[in-house]
This record gives structure tokens, sequence and C-alpha cells, in this order.
């Protein structure tokens, strides 16, 4: 063998390599893309991208040309390598061009071209397109062998494996955009509402009864009045008898309008009272309150008596969070009043208080007052103490049965050994 055959047959191993570093970057490529990505891309116009598309989605015929392109030019050149070294070196030659050619295959070959690729996967995909796409054609006789194979394979192992993404990971999803820049924590935010919207029940959001500012049928237009002025509410339940017996709405412009300008009676002006279950989830409650065309739902037990209300203001703040206008006063649930030191509303959602503090937990109770009642066993009064994970929590206001408020202090200490253990 003379120099020159030599150097054709060096330089044709370099090509090859540069074949193999082609299709490995090509499979990198493939299954690292982000298919919504090239959809936005095809959707404005582009070609490259549209064939980039096509060829995804027969992923096992891309697959099976890729592999059998980078197994024929790593062979050729382990054989090309294997006689040029053996005719400069002898028997030995065998295995020092299996070290070589090796090392260079999987360094330029594998490694550093799939790490190049992962980097862009879209990019060299609409890059490498129109010549797989090319290959794909030229090896449709030894494709439809290996893809009927790789079929057969897929059915012998096949298995239950839920393929479909859950929930938990296109929350993961979510947090590596917004990890990686892609979102800002408020669009975070909101997709992960709009995530877990359809986890919540009625009850989960409601307003207990306690709290419904409403009057029976018998009050006074005087009596109607000031209860409109001192909550600034423009939709007040009326009940006939107790709060359990719910009869109608009253609607301020309704009655401002009719009652107080024209002299209607209260009863003749009121629009149908909406009832739903506790265990309704919101998005339905969103959908009956739409069809409605109300505001407000009032939430029964199984018994018919009222458990509380909820209104088409709190399934949104459950999107968007705490919906304020002028008139509100503007109440923070959870106030940090020093070091490690919180107080806490117990109208508040306990997964709130349990996310503010990464208390990975499940609790029957819906609210603060709800939890603080199950951990003490009984009725709270104010001074009443118990310790929960690394909390350290104090009642500090009370209404007769009713846990208002509390404070919560935060073991830092034993939270970093209990993480070190």
């Amino acid at each position: 063998m003379d120099s020159g055959s030599s150097i054709t047959m060096l330089a044709s191993i370099a090509g090859l390599i540069l074949m193999s570093a082609y299709f490995s970057a090509t499979e990198t490529a493939f299954s690292a893309l982000n298919k919504v990505r090239l959809k936005n891309l095809a959707s404005d116009g582009n070609k490259r991208a549209e064939l980039t598309l096509n060829l995804a989605e027969k992923y096992e015929q891309l697959l099976s040309t890729i592999l059998i392109g980078n197994n024929i030019v790593n062979i050729t050149a382990a054989s090309l390598g294997t006689v040029i070294f053996v005719r400069y070196l002898g028997d030995v030659g065998v295995s020092v061009s299996t070290v070589v050619i090796t090392l260079l295959v999987l360094i330029f070959g594998e490694i550093s071209p799939k790490i190049l690729a992962k980097a862009a996967p879209e990019k060299f995909a609409m890059f490498s397109a129109p010549i797989i796409k090319l290959l794909i054609v030229v090896l449709t006789p030894i494709n439809y062998v290996f893809t009927k194979w790789g079929r057969l394979v897929s059915k012998a192992a096949k298995t239950d494996d839920e393929r479909g993404i859950t929930e938990e990971e296109l929350l993961t999803y979510v947090e590596e955009a917004e990890h990686d820049g892609g979102i800002n924590q408020n669009e975070g935010d909101l997709i992960r509402s709009v995530i877990e919207f359809d986890d919540l029940e009625a009850v989960d959001i409601l307003t207990p009864r306690v709290d419904v500012a409403a009057l029976p049928i018998t009050a006074s237009t005087d009596e109607i009045m000031e209860l409109f002025m001192e909550t600034g509410y423009s939709r007040i339940p009326i009940y006939n008898g107790t709060i359990d017996d719910i009869i109608g709405i009253l609607h301020y412009k309704d009655f401002h309008k009719q009652v107080i300008i024209n002299g209607q009676s209260v009863r003749s002006v009121l629009q149908p009272a909406i009832f739903i279950a506790e265990s309704m989830k919101i998005a339905d409650v969103l959908t009956v309150l739409k069809q409605a065309k109300s505001h407000i739902a009032v939430i029964t037990d199984e018994f018919g008596g009222t458990v509380g209300i909820v209104t088409l203001e709190d399934i949104l703040e459950e999107l968007v969070g705490e919906i304020w206008d002028e008139h509100d006063e503007v109440i923070n649930e959870f106030e940090e009043i020093g070091p490690n030191e919180f107080k806490i509303l117990c109208s508040a959602s306990i997964d709130k208080m349990f996310d503010l503090f990464e208390i990975d937990q499940e609790t029957d109770a819906a609210t603060v007052s709800g939890w603080v009642i199950q951990q003490l066993g009984r009725i709270p009064k104010e001074g009443d103490t118990f310790e929960y994970e690394n909390l350290y929590v104090t009642v500090s206001k009370t209404d007769h049965r009713r846990v208002l408020e509390i404070t919560v202090a935060v073991n830092r200490d034993a939270e970093s050994n209990e993480q070190a253990s």
C-alpha cells in the first residue's frame, strides 16, 4: 500500500467520523427538540420547521435511518483503520486500530456532536432535516424491515405504562421554564393556578355561613340599605326565618330602583338563588354560574342547611390572586411580624399556609381554623399552643367558639437538622 492510498484512506476515515458526528447529533437533536416551538415556526410559514416536525412525527422511521447510517459509517471507519494500522504495525495493528478508532468515534463522532446538538436541538434538526429526508428515501427497503421488527418487539414487550403527561410533570415543566427564564414568576403562578384549578372544591373557597352578610325577608328597607352601605356588597342573600332557608339574592341596583324609588316589595325583586353541593369542583361551579348568569352560589350540606356561599370573584381569585377594588379593606392573611414569626388569619386556606412554610403534609381541613381545631382536638381558646413540624403555633385571637387568628414561630434550626439527617 503506497502513501497516496494511505492518505486517501485516512481522509475517508475522517469523512466517516464526520458523518458519524452528523448522525449522532441528528439523533440527539430530534429526541430533544421542542415540538411546540417547531409548530409555532411552522405556523409562521417556516418550511424547514414544517419538514422537521413531519420527520419528528415519524420517529421510528427516523431513528431506524439514523442508526443504520451511523452503524454503516462506524463499521466502515473501523475496517479502514484496521487495514491502515495492520499495514504499518502488523498484527498488533488490530488492537491499536480498535483503541484509536474507538477514541476518535467517541470524542468526535458521539460525545462532542451530541453536546453541541443538545444546546440547540431545533436549529440542528432543521439543518439536518433535508439530508435525513433523502436518506430515509434511499434506505426505505432496509427501513421497512427494521420498522416491522421494531413494532414486533414493541408488541412483545408491551406494558401498561401511561404515556400521557401527568399534572406533576406539567408542573415540573412550568418550574423549569420559570427557572430558565422562559416565563416570569407571575406567569408561572398563573399557569400553576390553572393546572391546579380543577382540584379545588367549592368547600375549599367558600365564605362560611357565620361570615355571610345576609338578612331575613322581614328586614326593613333601612336595615337592608344599612347592610349594603356597611359591607359595600352589590348582592346579599335573603332568607326566610333562618339562613338555612335562603329564598333569593337581592341586587343593590334592583333594591335601589325598584324598592326605594318605585316602592315594590323586596320579595318581588329577588333573583333566584343557585344551590350547589360542598364537593362540586370550582370549575363546574364556574360553569353553573355562567349558565345561570349569576355571581353567587349557596353551598348546602346533605341536610339542606346552608354551609356558606361562593362568589364568582372567589373563583377568579383562585386563578389570578386577590382582587381588590377601591372600596375593599386590604387584608393580609399572612403577615410577617418578626424574624421567622407570622400572624395568620384563620380564614386563610391551610394549603396556602403549608406552601408558605414548605410543609409537605395532607389534612382534611380546608382552612387554618379547621386545622387548629383538629390539632387541639377541641374548641380553641386564646393562649392555646401546640407544635407542628417545625412550627410553634399560638392561638392569639378567638370569638366565642371560633378561632380568628394565630401566630406562628418557625424553628429554622429544627428544619435544618431535619434536612441534614
